[in-house]
């Protein structure tokens, strides 16, 4: 990753709308449910665990897609990058959760591109960690890969 620029008040400014966003009754019920039930490591898991139609299905998509949004304003470059690892955890076991899956959820959505600003973000944010921290990633990896 390269040095990122100096972060602005238009940075700090966005992530407090996307802290807002994360507090909203109905979204903060969705990231309950994901972090205490979604740990799946197979598509079928995903069916059993959340099927097209459920409330767990559609919580599973408010929280992903939330922080897909969010990554795409880093990958897209309006949105300081280490500003956002250090307010955005959640986003990286986000990912965590999500990667024994990604493949075949995309396969099954027939869409290679499904949730790659949240890939892109996570990696770079795995990245960062590596370097800042050696050894955090194992640890949060260990901690909350489900």
């Amino acid at each position: 990753m390269t040095q990122a620029a100096q972060a602005t008040y238009d940075d700090a400014n966005l992530l407090l709308r996307l802290y807002e966003m994360r507090r909203e009754e109905k979204m903060r019920e969705a990231r309950a449910w994901f972090v205490a039930n979604f740990k799946p490591k197979s598509m079928a898991d995903i069916q059993q665990l959340c099927p097209p139609g459920s409330e767990a299905n559609a919580r599973m998509r408010m929280v992903s897609t939330y922080w897909d949004m969010a990554a795409s304003f880093v990958t897209a470059g309006v949105l300081n990058p280490e500003l956002f690892f250090a307010n955005s955890r959640e986003m990286l076991l986000v990912a965590v959760r999500l990667r024994p899956v990604l493949t075949e959820i995309r396969a099954a959505y027939k869409d290679p591109t499904f949730l790659a600003n949240l890939e892109t973000v996570a990696q770079q944010y795995s990245d960062y960690l590596n370097k800042v921290s050696p050894g955090t990633l194992e640890a949060f990896t260990a901690r909350v890969g489900g």
